[in-house]
């Protein structure tokens, strides 16, 4: 059975950091390229970075562009979100996934999603 187990999350001030990770299970981690999403209220969910299998290749959304970092650790199977410089445009509630293919970032290859781990950015 896939799961996601994040955490992380927290309430800081604009220009805080926090540090997020994405326990995976059920399928082969080190095969897939793992995407961090995030979903504020009242928004669809997107794509926040994303990580490829080799851990060589990311790719950031335009917004979060130097100051969030994404790595992952294979012996772990998690994938983390390092988050600098915080934005109240960044709070939401962050989510991990695996996606298709290198190509599809924002496809998510499966539907059961973990909790998520909260992030509000507020002064």
């Amino acid at each position: 059975q896939v799961q996601f187990a994040e955490s992380g999350g927290g309430s800081v001030q604009p220009g805080g950091s926090l540090r997020l990770s994405c326990r995976a299970s059920g399928f082969v981690f080190g095969n897939s390229v793992m995407t961090w999403y995030r979903q504020a209220p009242g928004m669809e969910r997107e794509w926040v970075a994303a990580i490829s299998t080799g851990g060589s290749l990311k790719r950031y959304r335009e917004s979060v562009k130097g100051r969030f970092t994404i790595s992952r650790v294979k012996a772990e199977s998690t994938v983390y979100l390092q988050m600098n410089d915080l934005k109240p445009d960044d709070t939401a509630v962050y989510y991990c996934n695996a996606d298709l293919h290198w190509n599809a970032i924002g496809n998510a290859r499966y539907s059961n999603w973990g909790q998520g781990t909260q992030v509000t950015v507020s002064s």
